[in-house]
């Protein structure tokens, strides 16, 4: 009985760091499918709408704005979430969600700012500025790439990362904002 829990242990302190090792896949799935969305006419589009809007917001008015968005999760009346769910940009999104066969869980696309442009699901907040997705892609200029740590998801069962990188004008290089792809571990 002991060999059988210490082999238990052993096996779930190994998924994890198995779980962990699929840099080389995650940066092939980056390269050969998800890159193009850096450079995407309907996302750029899209973000630099929304660019021309925000330029002028200060940090309390991003932050009365993420307060907005936590109150309109779970109620019947959410014109902000509707706004970033319900766009070109992001039916565009949801059929590239659709296209990846269960690779991509989500995507979401922020302005220059880190505020959700374009989303495939609803996030818990509105302004992803403040973590890595945002602040290791837009602050780090064209062409950067963000992969997070793998984890277990809670409500799928399923290990998930996501890959992020920015949303850049290929003709000028200037950076417009970030995409980040929640992608599913085991089927990379």
């Amino acid at each position: 009985m002991k060999n059988l829990a210490l082999s238990l242990c052993l096996a779930a302190l190994a998924a994890p760091a198995a779980a962990t090792d699929l840099t080389g896949p995650m940066q092939a799935y980056f390269e050969s499918t998800l890159h193009p969305l850096a450079h995407d006419p309907i996302v750029l589009s899209a973000v630099r709408a929304q660019n021309g809007v925000t330029e002028g917001l200060t940090q309390a008015d991003i932050d009365a704005r993420d307060s907005d968005w936590a109150a309109q999760l779970g109620s019947s009346s959410t014109p902000l979430i509707d706004a970033v769910l319900n766009n070109d940009a992001a039916n565009h999104l949801r059929e590239v969600v659709a296209a990846s066969g269960g690779r991509v869980t989500e995507i979401i696309v922020m302005d220059s700012h880190g505020l959700n442009v374009a989303i495939t699901t609803p996030t818990s907040d509105y302004w992803q500025g403040d973590e890595a997705k945002y602040q290791e892609t837009y602050l780090n200029g064209a062409e950067a790439l963000h992969m997070s740590d793998i984890e277990l998801d809670e409500s799928t069962g399923r290990y998930q990362a996501q890959i992020s990188f920015t949303v850049s004008d290929e003709a000028s290089g200037e950076v417009l904002g970030a995409i980040t792809v929640g992608v599913d571990a085991e089927l990379l």
